[in-house]
């Protein structure tokens, strides 16, 4: 009996296990997870299959097999390093692909057993009498005809020698001179039959048994009779057709359809009305017709993937040539609903989604100016990516800082490590050192068992970006500041210094000089940031980009919205050429989702209808009006919103641009605060 152990008990893990353990020459000795509730630890412990957060305790000399079911190479290499020589350690995914082999077959003999007792069925269904024995003579097959011709049961028969059951039977006689016995009359009693009596043989000449096909004469008279038998015959092979769960389409010589099951019906949502007489590509959504392909070439075609049907429902199809005494008739085809193996492969996705969240998504490639004063940035950053120095971005908010700072780690030595963001500004000052640095256990009320990291030490190796640094208190600012010069941190409640090998870049849209005067920002800390300062230019600086930035747009919300948009009008491109965007590129995304939000599904072009008010454009409206009018002409909103920027503007003011002090002021988290200044440009 084979030892395994099983390294990884998520889902994949558990599904291994499940398999193993229903067969007998497999032994699963213990499973191992770090996470307790993970559901193949659950199994385990049901099964009461030993378990474990590592796995040194298991691997001795008698495990013959481990499966690295985790998928992390880091374990994957820690396991072929301690492993004995003896033991064989397998990767999760091939253990699984070994695990749907197997099943396969156990599918395939299921399906053999489906269809030997679908043979018997239709044996049994024939108004042939069929016997037939083996090479001693020994009654292997009587069947339901048999039964009725003879008057003789076949448990009374089956198992016993032909000779002593049949009296004037000539199967032995044919076994021994192998010459078949062709149309012969004989009698059984007081019945008159027709039979024919062959020899049966193997591919080398070999006799293995012989068969006798006979029938009652008097049948053969009665023709209205043997019409109701061919169709009651096919009314079984129909409802058998019709009671497989698998879709089935039969079509003809010339590719008509003939026939379909109702499951075939609920895969593609077609009819008999929809498929019967038509062309076999009438069901085709995208794709070649496999039934065309098979009647063209007289051979099968396995696992052709296709979309089918008004949904277009991707699916797996397997069709064979129906050749009757030797000409093809048709095709039949099997089709396969692959939605759920489409899911699964979805939740992989995800999954690989999750791990690759603190990886860079932007390049160089992603960011679109061609203006004098954006390829200057640009040029910048791509010499910046080829050094290890700190990099301070500068500019207004939604100019693009993270945008810069994703493409500079994709371009350094850096980019297959971490690449981590943080807002400053959107962690609470209670929690921002913990979330940094990380803490030790027992360092404060609610600190998790065993410490936790900070986002310094999983930024180690690769880079970590600190956006709105300007909104750092002073004690944190100190802390950062000991990171940069010393490559160390120290958790929060420890004393022991932790070395860190991380790239730091920096974003702010605060005049950090003027921060400097007013005692908020250190300067020490500044000339260590300021090494490679890149100042990104706002969107009113660089006019010029916005047909670009037009054109991607476009392309971005037609793929989110299922639009077909084309371009936009030049009446449309010298209005938004005239605005000063304040709230730079994040504003005009803002503007042109709304604008094609506001379009009919049929229009290619957007025109200035689409457009949503303009702040800019409200306010010159205003100017050149009554101003106690347009107050009167304000909805409810605006005012309330104008009301709420003055104040939060006042407030900004009074608290020398401090955005957590004005938070606090104003009795709102500064998250809260941040979604308000982004809404008023401010």
């Amino acid at each position: 009996m084979k030892q395994v152990l099983l390294i990884g008990a998520g889902k994949g893990g558990s599904s291994i296990l499940q398999a193993f353990t229903e067969r007998e020459k497999i032994q699963v000795i213990g499973v191992v997870d770090v996470d307790d509730q993970a559901p193949g630890i659950q199994l385990a412990k049901r099964l009461g299959i030993p378990t474990a957060q590592d796995f040194e305790s298991f691997l001795t000399e008698d495990v013959h097999l481990v499966i690295e079911a985790t998928g992390s190479e880091e374990a994957y290499q820690k396991l072929s390093e301690q492993k004995s020589e003896e033991t064989i350690l397998i990767p999760g995914d091939i253990a699984q692909l070994i695990m749907e082999l197997i099943e396969d077959k156990e599918e395939l003999i299921q399906r053999l057993t489906e269809q030997r007792h679908e043979l018997a069925v239709i044996l049994n269904s024939t108004h042939d009498g069929m016997i037939a024995i083996d090479q001693n003579g020994i009654i292997r097959l009587f069947n339901a005809a048999a039964e009725r011709i003879t008057g003789i049961r076949s448990q009374n028969a089956i198992g016993y020698p032909a000779k002593e059951i049949i009296p004037n039977t000539r199967l032995h006689l044919v076994l021994r001179s192998g010459q078949a016995e062709l149309n012969q009359l004989q009698w059984l009693e007081d019945t008159r039959i027709i039979t024919n009596r062959v020899p049966v043989t193997d591919g080398n000449g070999k006799i293995l048994g012989a068969v006798a096909v006979f029938r009652d004469v008097t049948e053969i008279q009665d023709l209205v009779e043997e019409v109701s038998n061919l169709k009651e015959i096919r009314s079984m092979l129909s409802a058998i057709i019709h009671s497989t769960q698998d879709a089935i389409s039969v079509v003809d010589e010339k590719g008509y359809g003939i026939l379909i099951n109702p499951a075939y019906t609920r895969l593609t949502g077609l009819t008999e009305k929809d498929v019967l007489g038509k062309p076999a590509t009438v069901d085709i959504a995208e794709g070649e017709s496999m039934h065309m392909r098979v009647l063209q070439t007289g051979q099968p075609v396995k696992g052709a993937q296709m979309k089918v049907g008004p949904n277009r429902k991707e699916v797996l199809v397997n069709v064979a040539p129906l050749f009757v005494e030797g000409e093809l008739k048709g095709s039949v085809g099997v089709i396969r609903d692959i939605s759920e193996i489409k899911r699964l492969s979805e939740e992989l996705d995800e999954a690989k989604k999750l791990i690759r969240k603190l990886e860079a998504k932007y390049t160089f490639d992603d960011i679109i100016g061609t203006s004098g004063e954006m390829q200057m940035a640009i040029e910048q950053a791509k010499i910046a990516a080829q050094t290890p120095a700190t990099v301070l971005l500068r500019g207004e908010s939604g100019t693009g800082k993270e945008l810069f700072a994703h493409a500079i780690h994709s371009a350094s030595v850096r980019r297959y490590n971490q690449f981590v963001r943080v807002n400053c500004a959107a962690i609470s000052e209670s929690l921002l050192e913990s979330e940094l640095f990380g803490y030790v256990e027992g360092a404060f009320t609610g600190a998790m068992r065993g410490g936790k990291k900070g986002l310094f030490e999983e930024a180690s190796g690769g880079t970590i970006f600190l956006d709105e640094i300007g909104e750092l208190s002073v004690s944190t600012q100190a802390k950062i500041l000991r990171v940069l010069q010393e490559k160390e941190i120290l958790r929060v409640g420890s004393s022991k210094p932790i070395p860190v090998d991380v790239r730091v870049i920096a974003a702010t849209h605060v005049n950090l000089e003027q921060a400097i005067r007013s005692g908020r920002f250190r300067e020490d800390l500044y000339y260590r940031l300021n090494v490679l300062p890149i100042v990104i230019p706002p969107l009113r600086a660089r006019k010029t980009d916005l047909l670009p930035l037009f054109h991607k747009l476009i392309r971005k919300f037609n793929q989110e919205y299922g639009r077909n948009v084309e371009r936009i009008s030049d009446g449309v491109v010298a209005k938004m050429m005239g605005y000063d965007w304040p709230g730079n590129v994040r504003e005009l995304e803002n503007v042109m989702g709304r604008a094609i939000i506001n379009m009919r599904f049929t229009e290619t072009v957007i025109e200035e209808q689409h457009l949503p008010e303009l702040q800019q454009n409200r306010t010159q409206e205003m100017k050149k009006g009554n101003p106690e009018a347009g107050q009167l002409l304000k909805t409810l909103e605006d005012v309330v919103s104008e009301v709420e920027r003055n104040h939060i503007l006042r407030v900004l003011e009074a608290s020398s641009g401090n955005k957590t002090r004005a938070a606090q002021i104003l009795g709102v988290s500064v998250r809260h605060l941040y979604n308000k200044l982004e809404k008023y440009g401010i």
